[in-house]
């Protein structure tokens, strides 16, 4: 049998098929244009790292990303921050990253302003330019904390808020501070402390705790800012915050006082490490450092006793007095000693990045005792910036690195034995020295720089004439009680040569002692 299939049939074209060709053909024409014209859409700022948020002298770059690539010439000659920041600028594709040369200063509102700057392959640049911009940012409150010397104050932690105008006492009237030291965020302080409740304690039963500030860093992640200069293409641009801070006043314990006596504490730049000496109550030969990290317990540091230390920048070594000379050493047990300075005998403090510290040395001379204080760079390179019959007490260098402010003392001719305090700076560059203040004789004094280098704080105290400190009261380095103490602010204005000005000191009205800038 034959079988016929029937042939299909042809459908005639309809109304809205029609119509839909013609669509199709508009369509395709208009997107021919607009390959052929380029893309008219205007270029914009599709990020800015540092939008509303509060940043510190560890911030020092922040990143625009643009949503194509922009010529780089208009952006930067178009790029304005009021009040003004001088930095410089690099680029890698979209994203353009402004590193400043100083950090911002603090306690300021800043706007970011950016418009008329152009796409770089639009043909149309010059009548397409990109969305104006405007940003806002503001620097850290310049606040400090300190030890209070009278009244309800007296032998607890105040901290005072310049910007604010406002004071509040952290610590409970229960523990007498005797030393601190603010976490790099600034929102919790590490102290040790006597209880005033334990009639049975002495002055060397102090437990280490920290205390909340209330104080919210909300800062830029450290990756976007952290250090002289900014990688834009390596750059983490989330503007993530830190973890949300807990109200001010919350105190915690670190460690107890029931085995070992606490004597020095340093707290590491990462906030992640406390180094504390340590001598056994039954045994006193069993005395050393001990490392307290995040989450662990605390345990001894294998390594010889020894004196004066200091956590290293990169927290995770540590400068000792050893012998006659300054150990590095390496807070991991199993790691081997990083290095030995035979000539020195203390370190006063390190460059925030590592690159160089402040040492002294001890001359010996029987008929005249002197001390040097030296900068020593990480390549080994030591250099002698000052020499005194006295003492070095303290130094600091300033956020750029250039500066080096010192705190020394200069025997009083005489036949009773009297120290002079100074304070002065020393360029590291030039090698030139400004003398910026002589300060009062006393017996203890401290000095702070603030971090973004613009001025100096002081204490001047005033001990008793007689008896000692009792439980859980200031006292000075003779064992006397402070009976007071006036704090004092030195503005910093640099010149053109990159040396500090001498200028009149400021007394801030505020009675307390060893006072500290938060970061």
């Amino acid at each position: 049998m034959t079988h016929r299939f029937a042939r299909p049939k042809i459908l005639a074209s309809q109304p809205i098929d029609r119509a839909a060709l013609v669509l199709m053909a508009v369509l395709a024409g208009v997107i021919g244009l607009l390959l052929l014209g380029g893309d008219h859409a205007s270029p914009r700022v599709r990020d800015f790292s540092w939008q509303a948020r509060q940043v510190g002298a560890a911030e020092t770059a922040f990143l625009l990303t643009f949503s194509r690539p922009m010529e780089h010439a208009s952006v930067e000659q178009n790029l304005q921050i009021e009040p003004p920041l001088p930095g410089k600028v690099s680029w890698a594709g979209r994203r353009m990253a402004y590193t400043l040369l100083n950090p911002a200063p603090y306690g300021t509102e800043y706007e970011l302003r950016l418009q008329g700057a152009r796409d770089r392959f639009s043909k149309a640049a010059a009548n397409n330019p990109l969305q104006p911009f405007v940003g806002k940012f503001r620097s850290r409150d310049r606040a400090f904390i300190y030890l209070g010397v009278e009244g309800d104050e007296a032998g607890r932690l105040v901290l005072e808020n310049l910007t604010q105008k406002t004071r509040e006492i952290l610590t409970p009237p229960s523990l007498g501070v005797f030393d601190y030291k603010p976490y790099p965020d600034g929102d919790r302080i590490l102290f040790s402390a006597l209880d005033r409740n334990n009639q049975t304690q002495d002055n060397l039963n102090t437990s280490l705790y920290t205390v909340t500030t209330g104080v919210n860093p909300r800062s830029p992640e450290r990756s976007i800012g952290k250090g002289s200069s900014a990688n834009p293409q390596q750059a983490n641009v989330s503007s993530s915050l830190s973890s949300t801070p807990q109200p001010a006043k919350v105190v915690q314990r670190v460690l107890d006082t029931a085995d070992y006596q606490n004597l020095k504490f340093d707290l590491s730049p990462n906030g992640q490490v406390i180094a504390v000496q340590r001598v056994n109550r039954k045994n006193p030969a069993d005395f050393g450092l001990w490392i307290v990290k995040s989450g662990e317990a605390p345990r001894p540091l294998k390594t010889d006793p020894g004196g004066d230390f200091m956590i290293a920048p990169d927290s995770a070594s540590i400068a000792m007095a050893q012998g006659q000379g300054m150990a590095l050493l390496p807070l991991d047990a199993a790691a081997d000693p990083l290095d030995f300075l035979p000539k020195f005998g203390v370190v006063l403090s390190f460059a925030n990045d590592g690159s160089a510290a402040a040492m002294v040395q001890f001359n010996r001379d029987p008929t005249n005792p002197t001390r040097s204080l030296f900068w020593v760079t990480n390549q080994g390179k030591a250099t002698e910036l000052l020499k005194t019959d006295g003492s070095f007490l303290n130094a600091q260098f300033d956020p750029t690195k250039t500066l080096l402010y010192v705190l020394l003392t200069k025997r009083v001719p005489g036949d009773q034995y009297i120290e002079q305090p100074f304070l002065v700076a020393v360029n590291l560059k030039t090698g030139k020295r400004t003398d910026l203040l002589v300060l009062p004789i006393q017996r203890d004094i401290q000095m702070n720089l603030a971090p973004d280098g613009l001025a100096m704080m002081f204490d001047q105290a005033v001990s008793t004439e007689a008896g000692s400190a009792g439980e859980g009261v200031a006292q000075g380095s003779d064992g006397r009680a402070i009976a007071t103490s006036r704090l004092w602010l030195l503005p910093l204005q640099i010149d053109a040569e990159g040396n500090p000005t001498k200028m009149q000191p400021q007394e801030l009205g505020v009675n307390g002692l060893r006072p500290y800038w938060l970061p």
